[in-house]
């Protein structure tokens, strides 16, 4: 008999935190929603008028990327982040980052083998290994047997950034047994109290690839979410082996989306704005956390704030926001090992950035 594949997926995390939601929105001066990590900020003019001259191409878009858009990544990600051994075969365009986590294990024919993914962890590492019909294992040091490891610095939701040392432990690790180590970077630019390291940074990797995956996304920093533009980096036999695999299932980013891509990539003028923009919010929204007697963990880069609260749960942490009318995320959704945290996003207007702090000052 088949087994819907729904029936083996966890509940759907938003879902379930429907009723406090409502609480918090019924809060007589308005919601303040720093539960998802989605941007508020407006997508740069020039990756408006890439998208824009675009629109009338008629044709069906390459799923390797256009040969810019590809020269564009290896030059962006050598520029902004120091990562060598790159070419345009070594570079693959995804419709979004979650997509690409999401079907990571099932198009590298994974089926039956061992996921690693964090103890705290951003949950569609799990659903991807359980779409595959992959055993998930839970942990922040390798596993023998393991056939693949999701990794993720700066962590979401913790914060958490990864040294040089700890990487290199997952590259060895990769090449002792031949597992394959996908790195979720989407937050490396964003360092505050420390500096993140790419996996396929020269001084872990010694400049062999092999073996390594890095995950990129242009949601967080550029503000494309609502363009699902990502990016697959590093051993190029992997990345041809997905190429192949996404040109059978016809995963290609349209081709609009492509151009605006090349803009994205190609300065970093707007990156930094936003980054400037985030750490004023950061700040406002770490004082009133602080006055209102969290304790903030990790957090050292990445959007979100690592919060608890003594002697709370994380759900009841979550309740104890919503009657401020401040929403957040309980660090239950992200495993086990988060039930006494919340994860606080600081995607939100400097407005209700200054008035959330304002309501936790006030508590």
């Amino acid at each position: 008999m088949r087994t819907p594949l729904a029936s083996v997926l966890p509940d759907f995390p938003w879902d379930t935190i429907a009723d406090v939601k409502a609480k918090a929105a019924s809060h007589p001066d308005g919601l303040i929603d720093l539960s998802v990590g989605g941007p508020v900020d407006p997508v740069a003019p020039a990756i408006q008028l890439a998208l824009t001259e675009h629109a009338a191409i008629p044709g069906y878009p390459q799923t390797a990327g256009t040969p810019e858009l590809r020269r564009t990544i290896v030059e962006a990600l050598s520029r902004r982040f120091g990562i060598t051994g790159l070419d345009e075969q070594s570079v693959l365009p995804t419709i979004g980052l979650k997509e690409a986590i999401a079907w990571l294990p099932t198009l590298l024919g994974m089926r039956g083998e061992t996921v690693i993914i964090p103890e705290v962890a951003y949950p569609t590492y799990e659903v991807a290994a359980l779409i595959a019909g992959c055993k998930v294992v839970r942990s922040d040091s390798p596993i023998d047997g393991a056939s693949l490891a999701f990794i993720n610095s700066p962590s979401n939701p913790t914060g958490a950034v990864m040294g040089v040392d700890q990487l290199k432990s997952w590259v060895e690790f990769s090449r002792d047994t031949g597992a394959i180590v996908a790195s979720d970077e989407c937050y490396l630019y964003l360092g505050w109290s420390a500096e993140a390291v790419s996996i396929l940074h020269p001084s872990v990797t010694g400049g062999d690839n092999t073996g390594l995956l890095a995950l990129h996304s242009l949601s967080k920093t550029s503000n494309m979410a609502s363009y699902r533009s990502g990016t697959i980096s590093g051993d190029r036999a992997l990345v041809q082996e997905l190429l192949e695999a996404r040109k059978h299932a016809g995963l290609m980013v349209p081709g609009p989306i492509q151009a605006a891509m090349v803009a994205a990539f190609a300065e970093d003028t707007h990156e930094e704005l936003q980054r400037t923009t985030y750490a004023a919010r950061r700040a406002v929204l770490l004082k009133g956390l602080v006055a209102a007697g969290f304790e903030v963990d990790h957090s050292e880069a990445g959007l979100y704030l690592w919060a608890r609260k003594d002697g709370l749960s994380s759900r009841e942490a979550l309740a104890w926001l919503a009657e401020r009318g401040i929403l957040a995320a309980p660090g239950d959704f992200y495993g086990p090992a988060g039930a006494n945290h919340v994860r606080v996003a600081m995607t939100t207007t400097d407005a209700h950035a200054a008035e959330a702090a304002r309501r936790l000052g006030a508590s």
